[in-house]
Protein backbone atom coordinates (compact mmCIF):
# COMPACT_ATOMS: atom_id res chain seq x y z
CA UNK A 1 0.00 0.00 0.00
CA UNK A 2 2.59 2.41 0.80
CA UNK A 3 4.43 1.66 -2.28
CA UNK A 4 1.48 3.98 -4.21
CA UNK A 5 2.05 6.90 -2.07
CA UNK A 6 3.93 9.85 -3.21
CA UNK A 7 7.45 9.83 -1.90
CA UNK A 8 7.49 12.83 0.25
CA UNK A 9 4.20 11.21 1.41
CA UNK A 10 5.97 8.15 1.98
CA UNK A 11 8.77 9.97 3.40
CA UNK A 12 6.44 11.62 5.97
CA UNK A 13 5.28 7.79 7.10
CA UNK A 14 8.92 6.66 7.74
CA UNK A 15 9.66 9.62 9.82
CA UNK A 16 6.17 9.25 11.92
CA UNK A 17 6.48 5.28 11.76
CA UNK A 18 10.06 5.84 13.50
CA UNK A 19 8.51 8.59 15.59
CA UNK A 20 6.40 6.52 17.05
CA UNK A 21 8.59 3.19 17.89
CA UNK A 22 10.86 5.70 19.87
CA UNK A 23 8.15 7.16 21.75
CA UNK A 24 6.63 3.41 22.87
CA UNK A 25 9.95 3.12 23.74
CA UNK A 26 10.16 5.89 26.23
CA UNK A 27 7.15 5.07 27.41
CA UNK A 28 8.28 2.31 28.70
CA UNK A 29 11.61 3.60 30.22
CA UNK A 30 13.69 2.32 27.39
CA UNK A 31 16.19 5.55 26.45
CA UNK A 32 18.93 3.81 24.82
CA UNK A 33 16.46 1.35 22.73
CA UNK A 34 14.36 4.18 21.38
CA UNK A 35 18.16 6.00 20.11
CA UNK A 36 18.27 4.62 17.18
CA UNK A 37 15.05 5.21 16.17
CA UNK A 38 14.68 8.17 17.02
CA UNK A 39 18.01 9.21 15.03
CA UNK A 40 17.09 7.78 11.75
CA UNK A 41 14.25 9.76 12.08
CA UNK A 42 15.91 12.71 12.60
CA UNK A 43 18.41 11.78 9.59
CA UNK A 44 15.20 11.73 7.35
CA UNK A 45 13.18 15.18 8.78
CA UNK A 46 15.74 17.51 10.74
CA UNK A 47 13.26 19.92 11.83
CA UNK A 48 10.32 17.90 12.97
CA UNK A 49 10.00 18.91 16.38
CA UNK A 50 8.54 15.62 17.80
CA UNK A 51 11.59 14.27 16.38
CA UNK A 52 13.81 16.31 18.31
CA UNK A 53 11.80 16.41 21.36
CA UNK A 54 11.89 12.44 21.47
CA UNK A 55 15.49 12.14 20.67
CA UNK A 56 16.76 14.75 23.46
CA UNK A 57 14.28 12.86 26.10
CA UNK A 58 16.03 9.73 24.69
CA UNK A 59 19.36 10.62 25.76
CA UNK A 60 18.70 12.29 28.46
CA UNK A 61 16.77 9.00 29.86
CA UNK A 62 20.03 7.07 28.49
CA UNK A 63 22.00 9.78 31.04
CA UNK A 64 23.73 10.83 27.71
CA UNK A 65 22.67 14.58 28.98
CA UNK A 66 25.37 16.25 26.87
CA UNK A 67 23.95 14.66 23.67
CA UNK A 68 20.32 15.89 24.42
CA UNK A 69 21.75 19.41 24.25
CA UNK A 70 22.02 19.50 20.51
CA UNK A 71 18.42 18.67 19.31
CA UNK A 72 16.42 20.22 22.20
CA UNK A 73 18.43 23.19 21.29
CA UNK A 74 17.48 22.77 17.53
CA UNK A 75 14.14 22.33 18.70
CA UNK A 76 13.89 25.19 20.75
CA UNK A 77 15.00 27.55 17.97
CA UNK A 78 11.76 25.83 16.15
CA UNK A 79 9.47 26.67 18.79
CA UNK A 80 10.46 28.52 21.78
CA UNK A 81 7.25 28.58 23.30
CA UNK A 82 6.92 25.34 23.67
CA UNK A 83 7.43 24.78 27.70
CA UNK A 84 8.18 20.70 27.06
CA UNK A 85 11.23 21.83 25.89
CA UNK A 86 12.33 24.27 27.99
CA UNK A 87 11.90 21.29 30.85
CA UNK A 88 14.13 19.40 28.83
CA UNK A 89 16.92 21.44 28.53
CA UNK A 90 17.18 21.80 32.00
CA UNK A 91 17.93 18.60 32.45
CA UNK A 92 19.91 17.95 29.45
CA UNK A 93 21.94 21.35 31.10
CA UNK A 94 22.13 19.93 34.58
CA UNK A 95 22.98 16.61 33.52
CA UNK A 96 23.78 14.41 36.64
CA UNK A 97 22.98 16.85 39.74
CA UNK A 98 25.65 15.38 41.94
CA UNK A 99 28.00 16.13 39.44
CA UNK A 100 26.90 19.76 38.14
CA UNK A 101 28.79 22.62 38.49
CA UNK A 102 27.99 26.36 38.33
CA UNK A 103 27.66 26.98 34.44
CA UNK A 104 25.41 23.83 34.16
CA UNK A 105 23.29 24.65 37.18
CA UNK A 106 22.78 28.35 36.21
CA UNK A 107 22.07 27.32 32.44
CA UNK A 108 19.33 24.40 34.05
CA UNK A 109 17.79 27.48 36.58
CA UNK A 110 17.23 29.70 33.42
CA UNK A 111 15.55 26.91 30.72
CA UNK A 112 13.01 25.73 33.92
CA UNK A 113 12.48 29.36 34.40
CA UNK A 114 11.55 29.55 31.12
CA UNK A 115 9.40 26.51 31.22
CA UNK A 116 7.86 28.21 34.48
CA UNK A 117 6.72 31.37 32.30
CA UNK A 118 5.73 29.46 29.43
CA UNK A 119 3.45 26.74 31.95
CA UNK A 120 3.57 27.80 35.96
CA UNK A 121 1.98 24.15 36.72
CA UNK A 122 4.36 22.06 34.47
CA UNK A 123 5.06 19.35 36.56
CA UNK A 124 7.89 18.79 38.58
CA UNK A 125 9.81 21.69 37.44
CA UNK A 126 9.73 24.40 41.02
CA UNK A 127 11.02 21.04 42.71
CA UNK A 128 13.98 20.58 40.49
CA UNK A 129 14.71 24.11 40.69
CA UNK A 130 14.44 23.62 44.57
CA UNK A 131 16.97 20.86 44.78
CA UNK A 132 19.07 22.97 42.78
CA UNK A 133 18.69 26.11 45.08
CA UNK A 134 19.86 23.60 47.71
CA UNK A 135 23.19 22.35 46.24
CA UNK A 136 23.78 26.11 45.29
CA UNK A 137 23.14 26.59 49.30
CA UNK A 138 20.46 28.93 48.92
CA UNK A 139 17.73 28.01 50.99
CA UNK A 140 15.31 31.40 50.90
CA UNK A 141 15.14 30.19 47.07
CA UNK A 142 14.83 26.82 47.73
CA UNK A 143 12.07 26.96 50.24
CA UNK A 144 10.19 29.45 47.89
CA UNK A 145 10.50 26.32 44.82
CA UNK A 146 9.72 24.11 47.19
CA UNK A 147 6.24 25.81 48.18
CA UNK A 148 5.54 26.22 44.39
CA UNK A 149 5.50 22.74 43.96
CA UNK A 150 3.62 22.35 46.41
CA UNK A 151 0.40 24.71 44.46
CA UNK A 152 1.04 22.45 41.87
CA UNK A 153 0.55 19.20 42.67
CA UNK A 154 -0.25 19.24 46.93
CA UNK A 155 0.61 15.74 46.87
CA UNK A 156 3.58 16.03 46.48
CA UNK A 157 5.50 14.21 49.02
CA UNK A 158 9.39 15.04 48.62
CA UNK A 159 8.57 18.70 48.44
CA UNK A 160 6.62 18.47 51.46
CA UNK A 161 9.77 16.71 52.64
CA UNK A 162 12.07 19.10 51.92
CA UNK A 163 10.51 21.63 53.79
CA UNK A 164 10.31 19.81 56.57
CA UNK A 165 13.87 19.57 56.63
CA UNK A 166 13.79 23.24 55.81
CA UNK A 167 12.23 23.48 59.15
CA UNK A 168 9.52 25.71 56.82
CA UNK A 169 5.95 24.34 57.40
CA UNK A 170 4.92 22.64 54.50
CA UNK A 171 1.77 24.85 53.66
CA UNK A 172 -1.03 22.43 55.02
CA UNK A 173 -3.86 23.92 56.39
CA UNK A 174 -3.91 24.22 60.35
CA UNK A 175 -6.30 22.64 62.47
CA UNK A 176 -7.92 24.99 64.87
CA UNK A 177 -7.81 24.53 68.18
Amino acid sequence: MTDDLPPKQMHQEQVNELLNRGASLLERGQGKEAIAHLERARRLDAGNVAVLINLGGAYILAGRHKDAVAPLEAARDREPDNAMIWINLGAAYLGNPVLAGDEAQMQAIRAFQRAIELNPVAPNVHYNLGLIFLDRGDEELAEAAFRNALEVNPYDRDARRWLEKLGAAPGAPEEEE
